[in-house]
């Protein structure tokens, strides 16, 4: 049987972030709230900074209605590639695009984006028949409606893409608490207002100790 349970390595994976663009995002991604949405993203892409990860970015159709890729992921990545697609809605059928992620010379790729299933689905089952582990980060990418989102889960689930949240991802890189704890920290914290609020318990609980010793 195949082993269900591969994960994932900061030494072999990388962050493909597929049409995260302004008109798309604004015009269609309606299974978030527009601020759930944009911490997601951001924390995806902070988790991808922390880790040290190649990045490869796409666009479609961006002089058109879709729009530019997010500034702030542009700013993040200013040294990754950013593939603007002429046409091809599936990302995988962009020879550049695919040049870009060998490049990498990953091979679990985690991938989110605008629209889950369509910009997300097409080339995450392009990539799992290429031979690549693919990991799909299902808060970071959006769609139209809940049911438009679940049927693309289900058949990439079918498929052999394993569905996973940024928070996921971020856990099993990180593997130990012991691996830099103040950093992996301050990346929860820093998207997670909740975990804020267990670490502020935390040092409260600290300095009365202290006080009382």
């Amino acid at each position: 049987m195949a082993d269900l349970y591969n994960r994932l390595s900061g030494d072999n994976a990388a962050v493909l972030l597929v049409d995260h663009q302004t008109g798309l995002i604004s015009g269609l991604v309606r299974d978030h709230t527009p601020d759930e949405f944009a911490q997601n993203v951001g924390a995806l892409a902070d988790t991808a900074r922390f880790f040290d990860l190649p990045v490869v970015m796409t666009t479609s159709f961006e002089n058109g209605p879709n729009g530019p890729i997010l500034p702030e992921l542009r700013e993040k990545f200013p040294d990754a590639p950013l593939i603007a697609r002429p046409g091809q809605i599936n990302a995988w059928d962009n020879e550049e695009f695919v040049k870009a992620v060998e490049a990498t010379g990953r091979r679990q790729l985690i991938i989110a984006g605008v629209v889950t299933e369509v910009c997300v689905a097409f080339p995450a089952l392009a990539a799992v028949k290429a031979g690549y582990e693919v990991f799909v980060v299902t808060d970071a990418s959006g769609t139209f409606s809940p049911a438009v989102r679940d049927a693309a889960w289900h058949r990439m689930a079918q498929a052999g893409v394993q569905l996973v949240s940024w928070f996921a991802v971020a856990g099993e890189l990180q593997r130990d608490w012991r691996h830099d704890a103040e950093g992996f920290g301050k990346l929860i914290a820093g998207h997670l207002p909740g975990y804020q609020n267990v670490i502020g318990t935390y040092m409260a609980g600290q300095r009365a100790g202290q006080a009382a010793g």
